[in-house]
């Protein structure tokens, strides 16, 4: 969440567009590297930078934001998707933008079902890009 607990529409209530997902923060080992990998896609999904901070970067799209953190009270371990916790984030997209974007920030193509692009980056955070 930002720094002073408010939403990309300066709230804490719902947006006037009636965005679903107000926020999702992902707790990153590495924040340089989630920037490097996160931001470019992030972009290409459409989203802008919001926010930046010493341990922490947001980008959002209309009243939705996405937050990368490399948190001080991050416990070691790194993330992995098969644990409880998220297995992966679900967005909608266009394929070749993200993709593109993806492949040259160092994701991976984890599959591609023909409705739906899975890619994971050097973190094993998943991202799920529904085209079809």
């Amino acid at each position: 969440m930002s720094e002073n607990g408010q939403g990309p529409d300066g709230q804490g209530g719902a947006p006037a567009d009636g965005a679903f997902i107000h926020h999702v923060e992902l707790w990153m080992d590495d924040l340089a590297t989630a920037e490097r990998q996160w931001g470019p896609v992030l972009t290409a999904l459409g989203c802008e930078p919001f926010q930046h901070w010493e341990q922490g970067r947001s980008w959002r799209r209309a009243g939705s934001y996405v937050v990368i953190e490399q948190s001080p009270a991050l416990r070691p371990g790194g993330h992995d998707r098969l644990r409880a916790g998220i297995n992966h984030l679900a967005v909608r997209g266009e394929r070749a933008a993200v993709v593109a974007a993806a492949l040259a920030a160092g994701w991976s193509v984890r599959t591609d079902t023909g409705q739906a692009v899975h890619l994971t980056d050097e973190q094993g955070f998943e991202l799920e890009v529904v085209y079809g």
